[in-house]
């Protein structure tokens, strides 16, 4: 298994996404989520977003997701990453990609991925807004 999974302070590259590539896989599906520009209902901009984690429980619980994605598609070779701190407009704060040997398996084990991730990993999201408030986000939002 050649599965690369982390939590990171480092801005993310796309380019972590070439971890996936292998000659068995045919298909390979890349999501990559980034801070975009929202304004509140106020007016306020937002200028940032914050992540926090609970690291050690964060980092279990993808390896973990990457154990049930396994189970469910032919996953030949996959990535996780997330970003804590603060992410800027425009900056990626999660990566994910998957190869398997089909593209729709890539597709379906992607978005899979990025659901559960954002649903069941200890990880928060804060939005900072232009007036310096912040304002914490659920986490199926």
């Amino acid at each position: 298994m050649r599965d690369v999974i982390r939590l990171t302070v480092d801005p993310i590259s796309p380019s972590a996404a070439d971890a996936v590539r292998d000659p068995a896989a045919g298909g390979v599906a890349v999501f990559l989520g980034c801070t975009r520009a929202e304004r509140h209902a106020d007016g306020r901009e937002l200028v940032a977003l914050d992540y926090q984690a609970y690291s050690e429980m964060a980092v279990k619980q993808m390896h973990d997701l990457a154990f049930t994605a396994r189970q469910g598609w032919p996953i030949v070779r996959l990535v996780l990453l997330h970003r804590t701190g603060r992410v800027a407009l425009g900056e990626p704060s999660v990566l994910i990609a998957v190869s398997t040997p089909h593209r729709s398996e890539a597709f379906d084990a992607c978005r899979w991925l990025i659901d559960t991730l954002k649903k069941d990993v200890a990880v928060w999201k804060k939005e900072i807004w232009a007036d310096g408030s912040g304002t914490w986000v659920h986490p199926n939002e």
